[in-house]
């Protein structure tokens, strides 16, 4: 697993206070105003901030202190977060503190307004009730109690509307708390006047609306609360991540088992692990065999038995067996840490389907201000007795219904909860807007070795054509070459030396040609080893290979050539099987509707042995690794949307050319940071997963943008009275607040479905 730490030159703010899409609009002006930030990206789900500056402004303190004054100017919070830190619960907490105090607030906001919604609507529902406050305490008496509870209800629970929303407000940049500042402030004005100087008024608009400014703040607060708590599952595969973390270690201290915290474990240290514990950081077994349940990071339930000198992964369970290993990486290098970083940096990114959000919400909020400005004018002008009541009624109604929280939340809470709920099957996206793009993909192209195949080949004939010499020198020559290749072929030539207890020797001037052979000097003479096509660019006649290359070809066998000297002196036959899970990912992937297409640099006879098993449309073999890119280029001027899947250092060119590049988490640290999806292990129906959950995620995600827009579509005419002519329907600001209040909650529900997904095939969850 790659590191992902960021880069010198970006920066993650974590920001407080933000609750629509036109606060995640301020806060990036904000932060891109600061001299030295050249990209600043806001996430209203994660409630971060990712900042990039020019990587000549070496300032990097003096930029961290200008962003965080910036977002404190724009009338918010923010503190930075620690670049190499292991990933801890501390945000998760403060959520649930933000949630807490949200219940607190609407609580006590509900408990002030009961009294006032009880004698006020119930006045208007049942006379009786009307009556009986009339002849016991009197209607102004009544009106003062309610201004009272009303007024608590702002500057207690509702206060938080009033200290954003109105200094947004002044700085033009208005937002949803200044929405709601604005109509239940108006509300709550009016009423006062109203009650307390009631000659001010016109005759017949003496009524109060003090109900509808605390219903306004209560249901709104209701909402948030909702909202907080459906946010909070969102982040659900996040903290089962961090959940996998222990908390101690048991390090050997001169001998001595001793508990220590976790954050005091250095690399280097002896660790203890007993059967039934977690092993508390990545390291390597020093004694000890046990079975280590790794289920978190590759997916396979059955434990893997662990030796001396093999690796283990923080995070994982140790079944069986007494252990110890040395620590190797720490804190914020352990391969957990980093898949949970990958997994926050995929949730925090916006897709390119967010910009449309972004480019209305620009001038959304304006112009339902001046929406609501129009609709009181016209009320007031048009509308019939008492006009400044029914003006004041449905402009609140129109400020209140329309507040963007919906549009903000429409596509990151879809991103947050797709990007987890891959994550926990094992697909994690080291790029957000790969989730996009794997939607479009057509086209699905595989490398041969390691990746259809286990890549753990074993050497099956070995043919002499150069008399002079015989199999066992040949094959200690050809083992002393292969012994600096981390290819899997060379590793099955190395172990058929070792198995034939075969002397070691030394190979000089080892080089590599990617995905094509190698050549060195063993024992005096030149050597060479590779595929035939490789053998052809070095100038040496493989005439005698034909039949061979055919004949095991067909058998699904890899042909390798080995030549010392300059003359082809013997051919090697390597196979290797096919992965259980490769008939399947095919079959899969074409009941989606794409193409699969295996680009190898293996022999055309292999290629087409293993395409024809795995039902593979389309073959293309002997292809170094700059023909693979070449193989994707045309496939992509065709017009297509091409993925890549592969796993060795020779796919890394390949991995970066694709539209979507898929790495196998098996594979090599090159091809994983050259892909844009990584596959944890090395099942391959992890494919048909990470395109499935793509195309489930932006079917998600059209449907909260389409219940965002279509709701303020559909409701801001009714709010503003167009009922009204024809059907003498009015709506409530009481109505409107619940309605907002849901269409948040509505769109975060219909997120939080995607964690029910399980399906491989169709586009829907």
């Amino acid at each position: 697993m790659p590191h992902t730490n960021q880069k010198a030159d970006a920066l993650d703010l974590s920001i407080q206070g933000m609750t629509c899409a036109s606060c995640v609009l301020r806060v990036e002006k904000a932060l891109k105003a600061v001299p030295g930030v050249s990209g600043a990206m806001v996430n209203l789900a994660t409630e971060r901030a990712h900042i990039n500056w020019d990587p000549e402004f070496s300032d990097s303190r003096g930029v961290s202190l200008k962003v965080l004054a910036a977002v404190h100017k724009a009338g918010y919070e923010a503190s930075v977060l620690e670049q190499h830190a292991a990933p801890s619960l501390a945000e998760a907490q403060a959520r649930d503190l933000e949630t807490n105090t949200l219940l607190r607030a609407l609580w006590v906001s509900l408990a002030l307004t009961l009294p006032i919604f009880l004698v006020e609507m119930g006045g208007h529902l049942i006379p009786g009730v009307h009556h009986f406050v009339h002849e016991t305490i009197g209607m102004q008496r009544s009106w003062i109690a309610q201004s009272i509870l009303t007024t608590l209800v702002l500057i207690g629970p509702g206060r938080v509307f009033f200290t954003k929303g109105l200094p947004a407000l002044w700085h033009l940049a208005p937002e949803m708390n200044s929405l709601v500042a604005l109509g239940a402030g108006s509300a709550w004005a009016y009423s006062m006047v109203a009650t307390y100087l009631p000659q001010a008024l016109p005759d017949g608009t003496r009524f109060v609306y003090f109900e509808a400014a605390a219903v306004i703040v209560t249901l709104i607060l209701l909402g948030r609360t909702l909202e907080a708590r459906a946010k909070g599952r969102t982040g659900a595969a996040i903290k089962h991540l961090i959940g996998l973390q222990p908390r101690q270690a048991r390090v050997l201290i001169n001998g001595q088992p001793t508990d220590i915290d976790i954050d005091a474990v250095k690399p280097g240290d002896l660790i203890l692990v007993r059967p039934g514990e977690k092993i508390a950081t990545d390291g390597v077994i020093t004694e000890g065999q046990p079975y280590v349940d790794e289920a978190m990071i590759t997916g396979e339930p059955i434990p893997v038995t662990k030796r001396v000198g093999n690796r283990v992964t923080g995070g994982t369970l140790n079944t069986t067996n007494s252990f110890t290993f040395k620590t190797t990486h720490t804190g914020g290098d352990t391969v957990l840490a980093r898949i949970i970083r990958m997994v926050e940096a995929a949730q925090g990114t916006k897709l390119p389907i967010q910009a449309l959000v972004d480019r209305v919400t620009a001038w959304f909020v304006p112009a339902i201000i001046l929406c609501s400005l129009l609709t009181f004018v016209l009320w007031y002008l048009l509308g019939p007795a008492p006009s400044l009541s029914h003006a004041l009624i449905n402009a609140v109604a129109v400020m209140i219904i329309a507040c963007p929280c919906a549009m903000g939340l429409a596509t990151p809470t879809s991103i947050m909860v797709g990007t987890g709920r891959a994550a926990e099957l094992g697909v994690l996206f080291r790029q957000g807007d790969a989730l996009q793009r794997l939607r479009d993909v057509q086209v699905v192209a595989f490398d041969k070795t390691g990746t259809l195949t286990l890549g753990k080949p074993a050497l099956t004939d070995f043919v002499v054509l150069e008399p002079t010499y015989d199999r066992a020198l040949l094959l200690s020559w050809a083992a002393a070459m292969q012994a600096h290749s981390e290819h899997p072929i060379a590793h099955a030539i190395v172990q058929a030396a070792l198995a034939d207890h075969l002397p070691t020797l030394s190979a000089h001037g080892f080089t590599a040609i990617s995905g094509a052979g190698v050549r060195a000097t063993v024992s005096g003479h030149a050597v060479s080893s590779g595929a035939q096509a490789f053998m052809q660019t070095e100038g040496i006649d493989i005439s005698a290979a034909a039949h061979y290359s055919e004949q095991w070809g067909q058998q699904g066998k890899t042909p390798i050539c080995f030549a010392v000297d300059g003359k082809l002196a013997a051919l090697m036959a390597v196979a290797d099987p096919l992965k259980p899970s490769a008939r399947g990912a095919i079959e899969t992937l074409q009941q989606l509707g794409l193409r699969t297409v295996m680009i190898t640099g293996d022999n055309k006879y292999t290629a087409r042995a293993v395409a024809q098993q795995l039902g593979i449309d389309e073959v293309h073999a002997e292809v170094l690794p700059e023909g693979k890119v070449a193989v994707l280029q045309a496939l992509q001027r065709s017009s297509t949307v091409i993925s890549f899947v592969g796993d060795g250092i020779n796919d890394a060119p390949a991995l970066a050319t694709a539209d979507v590049g898929i790495a196998i988490g098996t594979g090599t640290d090159v091809a994983i940071e050259s892909a844009s999806v990584v596959l944890m292990s090395g099942d391959l129906s992890g494919v048909a997963t990470a395109i499935g959950l793509s195309r489930a995620t932006l079917t998600n995600i059209r449907q909260n943008l389409f219940w965002a827009f279509g709701y303020n579509a559909a409701l801001v005419p009714v709010a503003a009275g167009a009922l009204y002519p024809s059907f003498g329907i009015l709506l409530s600001p009481m109505f409107a607040a619940g309605a907002m209040a849901f269409s948040s909650v509505f769109v975060v529900a219909n997120a939080l479905r995607l964690k029910r997904y399980t399906t491989t095939v169709g586009s829907a969850s």
